[in-house]
């Protein structure tokens, strides 16, 4: 690691960073609203529901009117943006209340269900990793490597309604979803660990094989290198070499991992909260999508860029803290 952190460097690198993220979350927000106007859903029937199917021309005009879906999109995306910069996200015609409101009850949720999922996979990669790459070609190395690459083509919705069949339906030891039991009128801490259990751990599968893989290439690359080498032949004992020399210098190349598993995890977690019921941001996403709520939609897909922005932000910043022959200036 390095001595002297390069606050300036670091200062530098994520002001380059911000900059540029802005001028991609406009061209986000403008797909956006483009895919949304080409979309064969109507917003307004999706708005009125059934009562769409009785009302005549004139009512579904001014209803219309009134959504403001009446105007070109580019009218629309101009004025959410300039709004946004405000900190007024619009209101969800779908949900029945302001944007800001609909992300604030669920973000905190989703984000709790992909933290504890991102941790439990980087500890068990990390561990599972390095058990294979101690012995290369073993029976455990095989082993290990032939569960990652089988988890890596298991689908997560696969995986989901595996754990709800298992745990939830056939032995019972689990609920199969929601935040809190039914009978329950308040939220507990227990009840929420409890809930929490599976959807964070098919979470946490669906991202292992990678954290796994990588970290026995970069530790079984590290074994053989010369400074390892030279640490074993001066007597260092074998976990001082596995843990000091060879998983400092293998878990490198992970770093750089956290930020290009950004995305597929929010994507899985999309996936896992719709199973699950999960009361996070996977179901508002969903019906802004088939009611084409643009100012949803659009503040959705502008948090989850930004969210995979900040994951390749975090990953540069500690692969330039712990790797001495990065510099921030080169990034």
């Amino acid at each position: 690691m390095n001595i002297s952190l390069p606050w300036a460097a670091m200062a530098r690198l994520v002001g380059r960073r911000l900059l540029f993220a802005a001028p991609i979350l406009l061209v986000v927000t403008f797909g956006v609203f483009a895919i949304a106007a080409a979309s064969p859903f109507d917003p307004v029937k999706a708005y009125a529901g059934t009562a769409a199917l009785g009302a005549d021309a004139d009512t579904l005009a001014r209803l219309r009117e009134n959504l403001g879906v009446d105007r070109p999109f580019t009218s629309r995306w101009w004025h959410w943006v300039t709004a946004a910069v405000t900190g007024d996200l619009g209101h969800s015609s779908v949900m029945r209340q302001p944007v800001s409101q609909v992300i604030g009850e669920r973000l905190a949720w989703s984000t709790l269900l992909c933290a504890v999922a991102f941790a439990v996979a980087v500890s068990a990669g990390t561990v599972l990793g390095v058990l294979a790459a101690r012995r290369p070609g073993s029976l455990l190395d095989r082993a290990v490597t032939s569960l990652a690459y089988s988890l890596e083509a298991a689908p997560v919705f696969w995986l989901a309604l595996l754990v709800v069949w298992l745990f939830a339906l056939r032995l019972g030891v689990l609920p199969a979803g929601g935040l809190t039991d039914t009978a329950s009128e308040q939220v507990s801490a227990a009840q929420v660990v409890r809930h929490l259990v599976l959807p964070a751990g098919v979470l946490a599968v669906s991202q292992l094989p990678w954290f796994t893989l990588y970290v026995r290439q970069g530790v079984g690359d590290a074994l053989v290198e010369d400074p390892v080498r030279g640490a074993r032949a001066r007597g260092v004992s074998e976990r001082t070499v596995l843990l000091g020399h060879a998983l400092r210098s293998g878990l490198l190349p992970v770093l750089t991992l956290v930020g290009s598993r950004v995305p597929e995890l929010i994507t899985g977690a999309l996936l896992v909260e719709s199973v699950f019921s999960w009361p996070g941001i996977a179901a508002a996403t969903v019906q802004a999508a088939t009611a084409v709520d643009f100012p949803l939609l659009a503040a959705l897909t502008t948090l989850a860029t930004a969210a995979v922005l900040a994951g390749n932000l975090l990953a540069d910043l500690l692969y330039g803290l712990f790797d001495p022959r990065v510099t921030f200036d080169d990034m």
